[in-house]
């Protein structure tokens, strides 16, 4: 586990790109079933991902998908996609196109900022 708050925790998905899981700590099937306050929160750790992963890996674009068929359970995937990973620009659950080549900067780094901003964001002090 990546991170975690009272309401949700965040994994890293082993890829060949950066690739993020949010899932709520309560067990629901269907996102309508989540609280106001786990939806919130989903949606503002989305947003937060998806800039940093912008900022700092400067992808061809992002991807955020929740399916839940095979753990049926809210989960939301945010990936960062390039022009040349395996599998762009099917999803990656799709067709392999190549033997991806993605060159990505140190997943590290982007990690320690992102807990940051993320405990910020949690106490309040958004940046």
């Amino acid at each position: 586990m990546f991170y975690s708050n009272p309401l949700i925790f965040i994994e890293i998905h082993e890829s060949e790109i950066p690739w993020l899981k949010i899932f709520t700590h309560e067990h629901h099937k269907e996102f309508s079933e989540c609280s106001r306050n786990e939806r919130t929160m989903i949606f503002d750790c989305l947003d937060l991902i998806e800039k940093e992963m912008i900022a700092y890996f400067k992808p061809k674009k992002i991807n955020i998908a929740s399916f839940g068929n095979m753990l049926p359970l809210v989960h939301w995937h945010i990936m960062a996609r390039f022009d040349n990973d395996s599998y762009f620009p099917e999803p990656m659950w799709g067709v392999k196109q190549r033997e991806g080549d993605a060159k990505v900067a140190p997943l590290e780094p982007f990690l320690l900022e992102l807990k940051r901003k993320l405990d910020s964001r949690l106490h309040g002090n958004d940046e």
